[in-house]
Formats: structure tokens, C-alpha cells, sequence
């Protein structure tokens, strides 16, 4: 196994696993502070549009298509044709940027009706709900320019990771959710709508996370001053690769902005309700399979870049194994603890005990997606290292039309829950193409051995999950306990479950020389 790969990988998942306990932390203020009811809502309505452009213009398509460009000028030309490239992308991106962001806050009122049509029905025939479209309309003019900003640390966070300098953009978002929780506490009990504050704190996160970058940058010699560069030769090749991308590698995020427009008709807390359990499903998905994808797509770069097709495959193996070996347990955990999880975290001010319930019902729906969360992350970047962006760009599409069938067919009969189950449905649809696809094209293949590994896998996460589920009690006689016991308990449960789980492993044979047998070697 690579010693390089997997040290990276480690730093960039303990500097993930700070950011997700702040983030854990900002979402116990939240609910605390508005809990799951319509200030809520339109919160997470008003976050998840800029953070939906985001995925997009930033960490989505334009990494997945800039990251192998760059990497390709570096191998080749060397840090003075990466300032070059840097320069003019950063300007002609910067530009495009810029108008998006100021045609949103603009036209704000058009976007929540867009996307929040429920609300904006409500308003047109003065009902009960007819404040939620306007309060959406003014939240959004706050919180929109944080795409302007988040798109240029994405930016420069992709430059570092080429520089395999992954600990400074792994850390970055730890601001945004200090910021948002300092508005939550200091700023929220002074204003009329507390909601407010928090769209502040997404603005003012947005800076600090730019202001934090830029200097690492500088002492990398990395920090240049923006050019106009449409017509450019490497940006033109970005720009081929980035926009078919824009439905491919966010079709996740397309299902959830679905997801929240179809909600905005259901009763009232339902899109909190989502926001919660896609929050919780944020976290192992963040620490494992985000962690390995960013950490694997600059060395696929450069192993497609200099042809050694065995590296890319072993890379590719390596990184499934690793995000099974966590995903599958941490997907059958949610499953049994998403009771005592939501009630630790989120049960109190103004989140209730039926908050609780309805959130778990969302949460082990997501759950059932995990693992093909994860596998999206790793296998996507398979196809965008070798700058095939149109497979995954089909797949992707298909994926997403899959998923509004299956919003059609379970909303009606499970309302929100069926919105989770859709999006966990077509993220496993997604997850098999794109295997499928790179196992058609020759370049990646599961082993006998894998396949087995996986088994194993599978088996001792399910006596786990056995094991959990009789020792965990019920919701009723959960919330009898104080949170000093209930954290207790939780610590206690999960620590039983790790052991557990480990313990199986080895009973079925599974050892640490065979994990790293068939991964990757040394990479240079």
C-alpha cells in the first residue's frame, strides 16, 4: 500500500473529522436555536441553494475537471505553466463566478420561487405559509455570495492538493461552521428572526475560509494575479470537461435540490427533517469517502498521465476496500443508533421528541445509500482522472431521472421518507453504472479476493448491527436519561459496536497484510 497515499489520506480525514464535529456542533446550535420548524426550513432552503452552485462551480465539476488538467501542465511543463494556467483560470472562472452570484442575489425572489414553488403557492393564495417565500427571498440575497467566495477557495484547495499539501483545504470548512455557530450565539438572540443570523454566519464564513487560504498559497509561490484566459488552450480543455460535468458529478446534490423542491409541498419541518439526517449521513461519508476521493484523483492524474494502467487499477482497488471496510459497519450503526444519536445531539430548545422520530425515519432511509455514496466518490474519479467526463456524465443522468421515478412512486405513500429512500435508490443505481462502466473499459475490475473481502465485510456488520440492536434501548426510555448518562451510554455503545465489529474480522480471518495485499504501491 502506498505509505504516501495512505498518509494523506489520514490527514485529510482527521482534518475531516475536525470539521464534522464542528459541523455536528453547529447543527446541535441550530436546532437549538430554530429546531426543525419553518425559520428552519427556510434556513436549509437558503443554505442549499448557494451550496448546491457550489458543488457545481467548485468542489464538483470544476475540481473533477481541473484537477487532471492541472495535473497533466504540471508533470509536463513544470510550476511556471501552473502559474500560467492559475492565473487565467482563476480570472475567466472568477468572472463567471461573479455574474452568477450577483444574478443571484438579484433575482433571489425568482430562485426561491424556483425552487421553494410550495412556499411561493402559499404566497400567491395568502395562506398560512406565505411568510416562508419571503423570509427564503431575503435569506438568499445573504447567503448566495458565499458561492463567490467558496468557489475560490475550492480553487485554491485544488492547487494545494496537487501540491499534496491536502491538510490546508481539509481544515478550511472548520471556519465556516465556527462562524455560523458565533452568529448562532451572539448575534441570533439580538434579531427579531433568529434564522437570520445563521445566513450571516454563511456569509462571513465565506470569507474567513478565503482569507485563510490565500497564505499558504503565497508561501507556495502559488498566489497570482487573476487573468482573463477564456480562449486559453488548457482552460479551453477545462471548460470541455467541466461542463458535461455539471450533471455528472453532482447528481447527488441535483437529487437533494429535488428533493428540497418536492418537500416544500409536504408538512411543514419536513425539509429539516432531511437536513438533519443527510447532516448525520454528511459525516462518515466526509470522513471516509470524500476523504479518500480527494486524496486518490491527483494520483490517478498522474498515474493515467505516465501510463502505469496497473497503478491506476490498484489505486482504484485500495480505495474501495478502504471506504467498505468503514462504510458498511457506519451504515448498519446509523441504522440501529439513529434514535440515541438524533436525541444526544438535537433534542432540546426547540427540537422535540417527535423532531427525533421523524428525523430517524429519514436517517436509516439515507443510511440504506451509504456505502453507494461512498462508492460514487471513489469510482467518479476513475473516469475524470483519464478526463473521460461523458460516461459518468450519462450515468449520472440516468441516475437522476431514476431518482424523480423514484420520488414519484414512495412520496405518495411515504412522504419525506420516500424523498431518503429515492435518493439512496438511484446513488446505488449511480454507484453499479459507474463500476460497470470502468469494469467495460478495461480499467478496473473487483478481484476474487476483493469480492470475499467484502463478504466478510458484510457478515460481521450485520452481527454487529444484531449486537447494537439488543443493546440499545428504546426512544422512550432513552430520553428518561440525562445527557451525562446518554453520551455515556452512546460512547459505551459505539465503542462496543467498534470492537465488536473488529473482533469478527479477525475471527473471519481478516488481517491488516491482507487489506494492504492487493492495493497500491509506493507512488512517486
Amino acid at each position: 500500500m502506498s505509505a504516501k497515499l495512505l498518509k494523506s489520506g489520514l490527514i485529510v480525514s482527521f482534518m475531516t473529522l475536525i470539521s464534522r464535529v464542528l459541523g455536528l456542533v453547529r447543527d446541535v446550535v441550530v436546532a437549538n436555536f430554530i429546531g426543525a420548524g419553518a425559520a428552519a426550513d427556510v434556513f436549509f432552503f437558503a443554505n442549499r441553494i448557494p451550496n448546491f452552485l457550489r458543488r457545481l462551480f467548485a468542489e464538483g465539476a470544476f475540481s473533477q475537471a481541473f484537477v487532471p488538467v492541472l495535473a497533466e501542465v504540471k508533470a509536463k511543463h513544470g510550476d511556471d505553466a501552473v502559474r500560467l494556467l492559475l492565473a487565467r483560470v482563476t480570472g475567466s472562472l472568477g468572472m463567471v463566478v461573479t455574474i452568477v452570484t450577483l444574478l443571484g442575489v438579484i433575482a433571489s425572489p425568482l430562485v426561491a420561487m424556483l425552487f421553494g414553488m410550495g412556499w411561493f403557492v402559499e404566497w400567491l393564495n395568502d395562506g398560512p405559509d406565505a411568510h416562508k417565500f419571503e423570509l427564503a427571498s431575503t435569506m438568499l440575497k445573504i447567503t448566495f455570495p458565499y458561492l463567490w467566495f467558496i468557489s475560490l477557495v475550492a480553487l485554491s484547495g485544488a492547487v494545494l492538493n496537487t501540491y499534496n499539501r491536502f491538510a490546508v483545504a481539509a481544515f478550511t470548512p472548520v471556519f465556516l461552521n465556527i462562524a455560523i455557530i458565533a452568529c448562532a450565539v451572539y448575534m441570533a438572540p439580538t434579531l427579531d428572526e433568529p434564522a437570520m443570523a445563521l445566513a450571516w454566519g454563511v456569509f462571513i464564513g465565506g470569507i474567513v475560509q478565503l482569507l485563510f487560504q490565500l497564505p499558504f498559497l503565497a508561501k507556495a509561490g502559488l498566489l497570482v494575479r487573476p487573468r482573463w484566459g477564456w480562449r486559453d488552450e488548457n482552460v479551453v480543455k477545462i471548460r470541455k470537461l467541466m461542463l458535461p460535468a455539471l450533471f455528472g458529478v453532482s447528481v447527488s446534490q441535483i437529487n437533494l435540490l429535488l428533493d428540497t423542491v418536492i418537500a416544500s409541498f409536504l408538512l411543514t419541518g419536513a425539509v429539516s427533517w432531511l437536513y438533519y439526517s443527510d447532516r448525520l449521513i454528511e459525516f462518515p461519508l466526509g470522513l471516509f469517502g470524500i476523504a479518500i476521493a480527494t486524496v486518490i484523483l491527483p494520483n490517478l492524474s498522474r498515474h493515467h498521465a505516465s501510463a502505469n494502467t496497473e497503478r491506476f487499477s490498484q489505486t482504484l482497488d485500495w480505495s474501495l476496500r478502504f471506504v467498505a471496510l468503514f462504510g458498511i459497519p457506519a451504515m448498519a450503526g446509523l441504522m440501529v443508533l439513529s434514535q440515541p444519536i438524533i436525541a444526544l445531539l438535537f433534542m432540546r430548545g426547540e427540537f422535540s421528541q417527535n423532531d427525533v422520530l421523524m428525523v430517524s425515519y429519514s436517517l436509516i432511509a439515507y443510511s440504506t445509500g451509504l456505502l453507494s455514496y461512498m462508492l460514487i466518490k471513489v469510482l467518479a474519479p476513475g473516469f475524470y482522472a483519464r478526463q473521460d467526463i461523458k460516461t459518468p456524465v450519462r450515468i449520472g443522468i440516468i441516475a437522476m431521472v431514476a431518482n424523480m421515478v423514484f420520488n414519484l412512486m414512495l412520496a405518495p405513500f411515504l412522504s419525506y421518507v420516500g424523498l431518503a429512500l429515492a435518493t439512496a435508490m438511484s446513488a446505488s443505481l449511480n454507484a453499479f453504472l459507474l463500476y460497470r462502466g470502468l469494469k467495460l473499459a478495461g480499467v478496473y475490475q473487483l478481484s476474487k479476493t476483493s469480492i470475499i473481502f467484502l463478504l466478510k465485510l458484510v457478515i460481521a456488520s450485520s452481527l454487529m448491527a444484531a449486537l447494537l440492536y439488543w443493546q440499545t434501548p428504546t426512544l422512550a426510555q432513552w430520553v428518561q436519561l440525562s445527557f451525562t448518562v446518554q453520551l455515556w451510554r452512546l460512547i459505551t455503545l459505539c465503542g462496543l459496536a467498534i470492537a465488536g465489529y473488529f473482533l469478527l474480522l479477525w475471527l473471519l480471518g481478516v488481517r491488516l497484510r491482507h487489506f494492504k495485499a492487493n492495493s497500491v504501491a509506493e507512488s512517486k
